[in-house]
C-alpha cells in the first residue's frame, strides 16, 4: 500500500513542475487516494506477471532461481 501523504506531495510537486492546474472541485486527499489505488492496481498486476515469469508459470526451476539469488546477492 502506498503512502497517501507521500503520493499527495508527489502529485503536488508534479503539478507544480508541469504547471498543471487542478480544478478547484478536486479534493487533494481524494485525488491522491485515487492515484494510489490506480498505481497499486497496476503494481499488483506487474507483480503477478513477474511472479509467473520468475517461477516459470507454476513449474519453478529451482536451480535457475538459486542462480538469480546468487546474482542479486552480488549487487
Amino acid at each position: 500500500m502506498l503512502d497517501r501523504e507521500a503520493a499527495k506531495e508527489f502529485l503536488q510537486d508534479q503539478f507544480t513542475t508541469l504547471k498543471i492546474e487542478v480544478p478547484g472541485d478536486f479534493d487533494a486527499d481524494s485525488l491522491a487516494g485515487a492515484f494510489c489505488k490506480y498505481t497499486e492496481d497496476d503494481y499488483y498486476e506487474w507483480l503477478r506477471d513477474n511472479f509467473k515469469s520468475f517461477f516459470n508459470h507454476g513449474d519453478p526451476d529451482w536451480n535457475h532461481i538459486r542462480e538469480k539469488i546468487a546474482q542479486y546477492a552480488k549487487g
